[in-house]
């Protein structure tokens, strides 16, 4: 069996709504509505991780408000993380991406957003799996 990958997962909530993205040249079905989230590297904190993610992300930079514990899926261990960003407009929307993918495919592109509180459900691969129970 392989080892267990460290990934960093970010919720950053703003005005009743949590930073999501949607990537743009795959459906919606496939790679669904997510969170900035990657694989941690070695010798790099999982906190430190859930900020570099943040700025990789979504081109924004943030602070961590607090740990909210690790969960398993798969083969991953996940370790998820509250982020605060300085006050933005939840109305915004704005295109980032990933021009040299860790993977080598193609370069990637998404659009990110903020999703209202209330539907955050609607988050893919179990990347909802710690909100809102701190």
């Amino acid at each position: 069996m392989p080892a267990a990958i460290d990934k960093a997962v970010c919720y950053v909530v703003q005005d009743g709504h949590l930073l999501v993205f949607t990537h743009l040249r795959h459906p919606m079905h496939v790679t669904g509505v997510q969170v900035p989230a990657g694989t941690i590297k070695a010798g790099e904190s999982p906190s430190r991780a859930a900020l570099r993610e943040l700025h990789e992300e979504t081109g924004l930079e943030g602070s961590v408000v607090r740990s909210l514990g690790t969960a398993d899926y798969e083969i991953t261990t996940r370790h998820f993380f509250e982020l605060e960003v300085p006050s933005r407009d939840i109305s915004l929307r704005w295109i980032a991406g990933e021009p040299e993918p860790a993977h080598g495919g193609a370069p990637e592109t998404w659009e990110c957003w903020w999703l209202p509180l209330e539907q955050a459900h609607v988050l893919a691969a179990g990347l909802g799996r710690l909100f809102g129970t701190h």
